[in-house]
């Protein structure tokens, strides 16, 4: 992929050859978010695991201490009290039949994270097609299948993300934005790396952790020390 002068001249401020510690990333890439807009600060963590085995795949949710920086917009399938519960709890969208041909006819996606309650599921499920691309499927495991919505809700609000493998077997997260503290960045990075950590499925076998890279939306990925990672 081509690169712009700006991008290449940011690349020289690093050495490819060096794993960087934490604290120092965090301020590189935060020194190289130059962009005329508030750059979103990423995470890109190639592990060990071989997602074609059901016992090597990685999904699970986590809430940063300070959020990603970006307001979520989030609808809610339920019926009866639970759609005035999540209306209650700050969602922008709550019912349920009337949401399915919005979606599957008009294209309507207008929000950024979908809850269900476990007895709506199989309506949901009928937008398999048109959610699970784009990643937009409630799942248990990432707590948006749930009859707390109250609690779904507030958390995603709150800067609460998903993580997975992709078919490359990376997780790829945000962990903020540019204008963020260095010590906000580093809560949120430390709090996501925890997670993973703690989510290494047991029948992977070798390094978990092969390599973590930082970066903003148009900056150089920095490389981080994976052994201080662990």
């Amino acid at each position: 992929m081509k690169r712009g002068k700006r991008y290449a001249e940011l690349s020289k401020k690093l050495d490819k050859t060096v794993q960087y510690d934490t604290d120092e990333a965090i301020k590189l890439v935060k020194e190289n978010a130059t962009a005329k807009f508030d750059e979103t600060i990423e995470v890109h963590i190639r592990t060990g695991c071989d997602g074609r085995h059901a016992d090597q795949q990685i999904r699970g949710a986590v809430v940063l201490p300070h959020g990603t920086g970006k307001s979520v917009k989030v609808l809610v399938f339920a019926k009866g009290t639970k759609v005035d519960e999540a209306l209650a709890a700050g969602a922008d969208y709550a019912g349920g039949d009337e949401f399915i041909p919005r979606i599957q006819k008009e294209g309507w996606l207008d929000f950024d994270k979908v809850v269900a309650t476990p007895d709506m599921m199989g309506i949901v499920g009928r937008l398999g097609r048109i959610l699970g691309p784009k990643g937009l499927m409630p799942n248990p495991k990432a707590g948006t299948v749930t009859m707390d919505v109250t609690k779904a809700v507030n958390e995603l609000k709150a800067g609460k993300i998903e993580y997975r493998l992709d078919k490359t077997n990376i997780i790829h997260v945000p962990i903020g934005k540019a204008s963020f503290t260095e010590e906000q960045l580093t809560e949120n990075f430390r709090t996501l790396m925890d997670a993973i950590v703690k989510a290494r499925p047991s029948a992977v076998k070798g390094q978990f952790l092969r390599s973590v890279v930082l970066t903003s939306t148009m900056g150089p990925g920095i490389k981080l020390n994976v052994a201080k990672l662990m």
